[in-house]
């Protein structure tokens, strides 16, 4: 008798995150040891009320499919589950003879699916828990980078180049761009790329570092005097020297967290009010971490092996680890992965390394190294006459 898995999704989409869910279901048929797939809809929502969708027999097509479709095929939630929860967690497991769950996300979701895995081990029940790598804040701890971080990294890059050389193209305003990233600035950072790609000027601000905002508008006074125009790129959630976020929602999501909102209009605001200059405030929002025409096709195939992996190892009786993506540069990039104990990765975030931000609003060379790998395809080179 073959053994059924469960798969769910946790936390914010990215551009691809069913490129996992494509993995875990042609590795689990190409094993010859599943039975039923199942996958909770809307993640530990679905799992909590034992809305589960057998999609054992989704015709391959279908699932193909999944490699360029955006956001979550089963959908996704942001529930941070209490200890009030885990027994209806069980209940659903042991109702569906459930023998292998992937959790797919971050780090609140590695929480998760640690606590279920000692809950499973604690109730002497047979379920093996792999955590699957989701983020594009790239903030997962033990691995070298996240899937979904390349895609969301080549869509700041090339949307940030966009940006800059239309600024430098009619040289009457400051542009703002803000970018996710609540406390880690990886993707805020590919926005930098754009200097690179354009010669612009770019000015880029992550959240690790506290800002002063009397330096942040002199520095951007003195980048426009240059009259050649001037992109600023920011994390949304960058704090001034008080700790406190620049633009606060005052809004909590389902893990607790602050949600962030309207950093670019903030400093778009202080820009015209005490610089008297004329700004624009940009803001693609979601657009960032589910954009398919921008998804890299390394952060694609990385998010399909890292799926694949984990259904391979459950059923090799593997339980209570995270995959995760080790990666060489040199000569030339190339990846393998390996199991780091979820309980080590839980709730850890890893935040952009300081001794990789230049002057506090540039971002060094050894970034780039590291980051220009995972965003896949080359970039195009743009016709400069001026």
């Amino acid at each position: 008798m073959g053994k059924n898995i469960l798969v769910a999704h946790g936390g914010g989409p990215t551009a691809v995150i069913n490129c996992s869910l494509q993995g875990v279901v042609e590795g689990a048929r190409a094993s010859g040891q599943v039975d039923k797939i199942y996958a909770a809809r809307f993640g530990a929502e679905g799992i909590l009320v034992g809305d589960l969708i057998d999609i054992t027999s989704v015709p391959a097509s279908a699932i193909a499919r999944l490699s360029h479709t955006p956001a979550s095929a089963i959908g996704s939630c942001r529930r941070k589950l209490g200890e009030a929860d885990y027994p209806t967690v069980l209940k659903t497991l042991k109702q569906f003879d459930i023998d292998c769950f992937f959790y797919n996300g971050g780090n609140d979701s590695m929480d998760t699916c640690h606590k279920v895995n000692e809950l499973a081990k604690r109730e002497g029940l047979d379920v093996r828990v792999i955590g699957i790598p989701k983020t594009m804040d790239n903030d997962l701890d033990l691995t070298d980078h996240c899937p979904g971080f390349g895609s969301a990294a080549r869509y700041a890059a090339l949307s940030a180049a966009e940006l800059a050389l239309d600024a430098s193209a009619l040289p009457i305003h400051v542009v703002v761009l803000e970018l996710m990233g609540r406390n880690a600035g990886w993707v805020t950072a590919a926005s930098a790329m754009a200097k690179r790609l354009t010669g612009c000027q770019v000015l880029t601000y992550l959240p690790e570092l506290p800002v002063d905002e009397d330096r942040m508008l002199a520095d951007i006074e003195a980048g426009y005097a240059k009259g050649k125009g001037l992109l600023v790129t920011v994390s949304e959630g960058i704090c001034g020297l008080d700790g406190k976020p620049l633009a606060d929602t005052g809004i909590v999501d389902g893990f607790g967290h602050k949600i962030p909102g309207g950093t670019a209009q903030h400093i778009t605001d202080q820009i015209i009010q005490k610089l008297g200059l004329k700004s624009r405030a940009e803001k693609p929002g979601l657009l960032g971490r589910a954009s398919i025409p921008y998804q890299s096709a390394t952060d694609r195939e990385e998010a399909y092996a890292v799926g694949k992996f984990a259904v391979e190892a459950a059923l090799k009786g593997e339980s209570g680890y995270m995959v995760a993506i080790n990666a060489e540069r040199e000569p030339e990039y190339s990846a393998n992965l390996s199991l780091v104990p979820l309980v080590k990765v839980a709730n850890v975030e890893k935040k952009f390394p300081l001794e990789w931000i230049v002057d506090g609003n540039g971002i060094a060379d050894p970034f780039f190294d590291y980051a220009l790998p995972l965003m896949g395809d080359s970039f195009p080179e743009y016709a400069q006459l001026r």
